[in-house]
């Protein structure tokens, strides 16, 4: 059993509250949190079509017959569930505890923002973050880490993770992606997502990546809002203050998790990974979507933006704390080198309230003026 960091906070959740809900990819451990943290409320999956039969037959009757807490799983498929779920939330005799649990990020917020706003606290639970894999199946190196990503079952089961990440490409992201939207020439939509993945941390081009993959831009940006939705990919804005006229107002691209990055890329092995010419770029999404892990398992947003300059200059992660920004420079070379920070001692010129670090592929600590330069696999190291 895994710890997750964020179960610690379902759970005071559900003290005050008789509802959360739980979004994130398929396979990133919703249904297994809920069912070892919560083993003793009932279980439901809406994609069991006996289930979804039972429910359509007579909703009320299905939840009544319910005489404990809980569990609704991938109820994005049963939208209605919700509605009927609202007069129970609404009713004070009630005391029944629930938790549903869906992949469709945008679906299932519409229909909470519709049906249960403010009844029920959104949680979104996103693959592995490194600290929550135990010591002794974390990968001990940077390439290995990258290449493995960080989806459970392939910790769980000792999986290969090319051959698990191709069945799950075709098994999950295929498919729920076509029913998002619709894609008649899935073909072509796998010659789209192979030419995103080829372009991660760089600053989008709707029209480019259209014209590339020989379809129109809307589409282009079709596909990746569906992507977005399934908890593929995610974009990562510019920060919005005018530093010396930052001008750059396209967001830059990511994945989830770099695992599926490098199957996408066709990298076979650890080893390919060692030598490939977007080793920096899928690190740079590494550290990006940890700094994102982070912020979901403490339950709140992410505030997470770039930032770059008509002059070129650019700091790969900015965090907006509110009180300072965090800077954040990323690096994949494993010796430390001064240029590292030229970015980064320009943003901190131009702002005050700033701490500033460098995180790079090498292991040791060093402290240069008020820069920090950490490890990759000490990013939280205080």
């Amino acid at each position: 059993m895994y710890t997750r960091v964020l179960s610690t906070k379902i759970v005071k959740q559900l003290e005050s509250s008789k509802c959360v809900t739980l979004i994130g990819p398929r396979q990133s451990g919703k249904t297994t949190l809920c069912k070892e943290v919560f083993g003793d409320y009932e279980y439901f999956t809406f994609e069991s079509p006996d289930v979804v039969d039972i429910f359509d037959s007579d909703p009320r009757g299905f939840l009544k017959n319910i005489s404990g807490n809980a569990i609704f799983d991938e109820v994005q498929k049963t939208p209605q569930l919700l509605s009927y779920l609202q007069e129970i939330l609404d009713d004070k005799k009630d005391q029944r505890k629930f938790i549903l649990t869906g992949s469709n990020n945008l679906k299932l917020s519409k229909n909470i923002s519709q049906t249960l706003a403010g009844r029920t606290m959104i949680f979104q639970l996103l693959p592995f973050q490194r600290e929550e894999i135990p010591k002794k199946y974390q990968r001990k190196t940077m390439d290995e880490t990258l290449f493995y990503g960080s989806y459970p079952r392939i910790y769980d089961e000792k999986l290969n993770p090319t051959d698990w990440l191709g069945s799950y490409f075709q098994t999950y992201v295929e498919k729920d992606v076509r029913d998002t939207i619709n894609i008649t020439n899935l073909r072509q939509f796998n010659q789209y997502i192979r030419l995103l993945a080829g372009r991660v941390g760089q600053v989008m081009s709707f029209s480019s990546l259209g014209n590339d993959a020989g379809i129109t831009q809307p589409t282009a940006k079709n596909w990746f809002s569906a992507l977005e939705t399934t908890y593929i990919c995610f974009r990562l804005e510019p920060h919005f203050r005018n530093f010396n006229k930052r001008i750059t107002k396209a967001p830059k691209i990511y994945f989830y998790d770099t695992g599926l990055l490098c199957y996408l890329l066709r990298i076979k092995n650890p080893e390919q990974l060692k030598y490939h010419p977007l080793k920096g770029q899928i690190f740079e999404n590494w550290v990006v979507a940890e700094y994102m892990k982070y912020f979901y398992n403490q339950g709140s947003e992410a505030p997470l933006y770039f930032w770059r300059d008509q002059h070129g200059h650019e700091v790969d992660l900015v965090i907006d704390e509110g009180s300072h920004l965090d800077l954040i420079e990323i690096k994949s070379g494993q010796t430390f080198q001064k240029d590292f920070l030229k970015n980064i001692k320009w943003l901190n010129k131009l702002q005050d309230r700033t701490q500033a670090t460098c995180i790079y592929g090498g292991n040791k600590i060093i402290e240069i003026h008020d820069i920090t330069v950490k490890p990759w696999d000490s990013l939280f190291v205080k």
